[in-house]
């Protein structure tokens, strides 16, 4: 059986759709105005620029003036942390879940050499925030709170409107990264009930280098980056048009397909896991509600890094965590919030499917890893 080539790393970034590039092609070739032009080239590019923002809107139960474009989800977080943090007449705390993707942390904590203080919400042995951990936390005077709508590593789902609701009444707004949940849930950013959410292309099968920060037009933020003035004068920059076409082009196919890739991805991720049970694997969140397509996995004495790469010489790419800490040895934070042992948060893998993926390429991965499991667990037991 031919195992090569075999992707499983969909929540790193996915293949972007055949139709989405269709759509990007012109703006790649003929249609290359600057959208800030007046004369007809910079006419089609504002249209096509609008005509995403509709799109994107729809995709995230918003309205396509709350859309701001960006070049993905770390900018549209470092847009949201920063740019409401600035509009604050004085130092005061942000608070952000301890199981943030890296993209919400490092721009929180940045913000204390500014005078800022960073509190850390708490997380339950399933992943999930806890909601009396962010109530003591408010207790503070707290200007935002941010918590991720599912985390990119154990896919655990958080309950945002019932977090949103209990930082609202302290006086807090709100933000929420929905990077991983677009495209594997619905997403709705008024039933939520947030002040600012972020949401990215390259998750969806669109292409790298788009985003977007959905925001309450209430909220007053400070820019991130000056210059021109465009998207409203909030995010100033040339305009990436075919990625923001492909970035709408990408959020318009959701609305006909999101129900049939969440089925299939889930009867995907429910054979791998009984699959994962037969080896006994620790699976981790899944007492929790979970992104449909995501499993996050450890066994005993398996180092995590060493697996992904042994799995990759024979043609399956997985993950051992967050694509963007990828380079640390340290182990998931994510799985430390969650009270997971060192050791065997050291021995963590993610598969994360699309609907792309088959019950064969999951059946010779199971063998495959079997094999690999075995080998290694020989290896360590020569070594000790």
């Amino acid at each position: 059986m031919q195992t090569s080539n075999v992707y499983l790393d969909n929540n790193g970034t996915t293949l972007l759709d055949a139709r989405v590039l269709e759509a990007m092609l012109p703006y790649l070739q003929n249609q290359y105005g600057n959208a800030t032009s007046r004369h007809v080239y910079g006419r089609t590019a504002r249209q096509a620029i609008d005509q995403a923002r509709e799109q994107v809107a729809e995709a995230c139960g918003a309205h396509p003036s709350q859309v701001i474009f960006t070049s993905g989800g770390t900018e549209a977080n470092n847009f949201a942390i920063h740019g409401i943090a600035s509009k604050s007449e004085s130092p005061t705390q942000i608070a952000v879940s301890a199981i943030e993707h890296p993209a919400v942390t490092r721009p929180a904590f940045a913000l204390r050499s500014q005078g800022h203080r960073v509190a850390v919400i708490g997380a339950d042995q399933q992943g999930q925030t806890d909601s009396l951990s962010l109530e003591v936390v408010l207790e503070k005077p707290t200007s935002l709170v941010s918590v991720m709508l599912a985390n990119n590593e154990t896919g655990v789902i958080q309950d945002i409107a019932k977090l949103a609701e209990i930082a609202k009444s302290k006086g807090a707004l709100f933000h929420t990264d929905a990077v991983q949940a677009l495209g594997k849930i619905p997403v709705n950013f008024d039933a939520l009930g947030v002040h600012a959410m972020t949401v990215s292309s390259h998750k969806i099968h669109g292409p790298q280098g788009a985003g977007a920060l959905i925001l309450d037009k209430r909220v007053d933020i400070a820019p991130l980056i000056h210059g021109g003035g465009q998207e409203r004068g909030l995010r100033s920059g040339t305009e990436n048009v075919a990625a923001i076409v492909g970035f709408g082009a990408a959020c318009a196919l959701l609305k006909n397909e999101l129900a049939e890739r969440v089925n299939k991805t889930r009867q995907l991720r429910s054979e791998l896991e009984k699959g994962l049970a037969k080896l006994d694997a620790t699976i981790f969140g899944n007492k929790a509600e979970r992104l449909p397509n995501t499993s996050f996995f450890a066994f005993d004495q398996i180092d995590g890094e060493t697996l992904v790469m042994a799995l990759d010489r024979k043609g399956f790419a997985v993950a051992s965590g967050s694509a963007c800490s990828s380079d640390s040895t340290e182990p998931s934070h994510v799985l430390m919030a969650m009270c997971v042992a060192p050791d065997l948060a050291r021995g963590a893998v993610r598969i994360s499917l699309s609907e792309a993926n088959t019950e064969e390429q999951l059946s010779a991965f199971l063998a495959v890893l079997a094999d690999e499991v075995t080998r290694l667990r020989q290896l360590t037991a020569v070594a000790i």
